[in-house]
């Protein structure tokens, strides 16, 4: 069973940065693996920040972060990260790691089911 436990986040002002981390136990291979990071404000609908495809090396991102965050893995480790700079207040959200088992052509922040979650981890960006 794939499971996924978070680590990082927590307070920074302005500016500043974070690394959230998510280690991926339960699936051993890259193969066949979509993984992404999420946000959620109390009251907004949750939003898909990055997407990253391990076995291509395929990542994405949403147009608010792009230039300041980036997702990546470590194979070696079965983690992946999420590497925040120049975080904006906009930026203070829960945030999750999520994963799931499918093809590069179904692996996309919008369409994709993601099944997998990790316990989320709070971010807050101080003006």
């Amino acid at each position: 069973q794939v499971q996924l436990v978070q680590s990082g986040g927590g307070s920074v002002q302005a500016g500043g940065s974070l690394r959230l981390s998510c280690a991926v136990s339960g699936y051993t291979s890259s193969n066949y693996l979509c993984m992404a990071w999420f946000r959620r404000v109390p009251g907004n609908e949750r939003e898909g920040v990055a997407l990253v495809y391990p076995a291509s090396d395929y990542t994405y991102y949403i147009d608010s972060v792009k230039g300041r965050f980036t997702i990546s893995q470590d194979n070696a480790k079965n983690t992946m990260y999420l590497q925040m700079n120049s975080l904006k207040p906009e930026d203070t959200a829960m945030y999750y790691c999520a994963a799931a088992v499918a093809s590069r052509s179904y692996c996309d922040l919008g369409s994709t089911t993601f099944r997998i979650w990790g316990q989320g981890t709070q971010v807050t960006v101080s003006s």
